[in-house]
């Protein structure tokens, strides 16, 4: 069953209901007092503006992260107006967020833009290329975060600051095979060369000739990939800033829920260091949207920042808005601009 096929579209939606479902239910089990009325009032509680904010810097995450892709793709002569990119970033996040590792995004991004008339190799030399500032974004943030909180992130339990460090960990190797990739092409393709002659000497792969005819492909592609890259200097330093504030966006949700609730800014300053941890450490689990690991890592983290009596509530409604009402959103854009491209390759 191909991965972007109606019917695995189908079932990975309904396999992240399910996922949803159950990571919600273990949230909500972890409070003896959790009832439907006692959140509906600690919402009460809430300042309308801040809460406006946090939907905002919801809205940017989404935007931002069109802006990104489309920066790239039109720095190749590619004209993309705002309403593609929008479509372009919905594809890419609600996919993501629905399919084990975020595999599914990228693919159907580019299906929408090659559906516009996006060559296909520029639609995978820009998605390349964003990929990398994402995680060079991702690094940045999560460095200061870290240089900046030390005490909050020790206040982590033991399984959530592994997580967070491994998440940094795998997201610094990325950032180097990407600048390897990118700029030193020929160091990466011997790299590769030796780690695929040691797996064969230590008979974890077979057929070494085909898979080193496989591997100078690839890497045929990638330096012809990192040769148009490298023509568009500017455009990745665009793309750069742009997944900068995508990443800011998003972990200014709960910062500004928390401002809503009446906290101080001080602590305020410290639950943005918790989502911003949270992040790193959910990005390496292949569960889709990372859902009840992120859960895991928040509350943990929130312990020590907001009574017991509403950490739930908290969490669950700073999660809300910052997944599951995007996915939601996300899924909506995505499905009205699909259902567009159907019709339009019927008349």
């Amino acid at each position: 069953m191909k991965a972007n096929s109606p019917r695995s579209r189908i079932l990975w939606s309904a396999l992240f209901v399910l996922i949803a479902g159950a990571s919600v239910f273990v949230i909500i089990s972890q409070s003896r007092t959790f009832t439907l009325e006692t959140f509906l009032d600690y919402l009460q509680r809430f300042s309308p503006g801040w809460i406006a904010c946090a939907f905002a810097a919801m809205l940017g995450f989404i935007y931002f992260e069109g802006e990104a892709v489309s920066s790239l793709v039109r720095s190749f002569g590619c004209p993309v107006g705002r309403s593609r990119s929008l479509v372009y970033s919905a594809s890419d996040l609600y996919f993501s967020a629905i399919t084990p590792s975020a595999t599914g995004g990228q693919p159907m991004c580019a299906y929408f833009m090659v559906k516009d008339g996006v060559p296909p190799l520029v639609a995978t030399v820009a998605l390349i290329a964003n990929l990398a500032m994402y995680t060079a974004a991702i690094i940045l943030i999560g460095a200061a975060t870290l240089l900046a909180h030390p005490a909050v992130f020790l206040t982590f339990g033991t399984v959530s600051r592994l997580l967070i460090v491994l998440g940094f960990m795998v997201q610094a190797g990325l950032l180097i095979f990407f600048v390897l990739l990118l700029f030193h092409s020929r160091l990466m393709s011997r790299i590769c060369s030796g780690v695929l002659w040691l797996l064969c000497r230590l008979k974890l792969l077979r057929h070494e000739e085909r898979r080193r005819a496989s591997l100078e492909k690839h890497m045929s592609d990638y330096a012809l990939y990192a040769g148009m890259i490298k023509e568009h200097r500017a455009a990745l330093g665009r793309a750069f800033i742009l997944n900068l504030l995508q990443r800011l966006s998003l972990i200014t949700v709960p910062f500004f829920l928390y401002l809503a609730s009446g906290g101080s800014a001080r602590i305020a300053s410290r639950v943005w260091a918790v989502q911003c941890c949270t992040i790193l450490g959910s990005n390496i689990v292949p569960i889709p949207g990372a859902m009840g690991v992120s859960d895991y890592i928040m509350l943990d983290g929130l312990a020590d920042l907001i009574p017991a009596r509403d950490v739930v509530d908290f969490e669950l409604l700073s999660r809300g808005v910052s997944f599951y009402v995007l996915v939601l959103l996300c899924g909506a854009v995505t499905l009205a601009a699909y259902l567009n491209v159907r019709r339009k390759s019927k008349d």
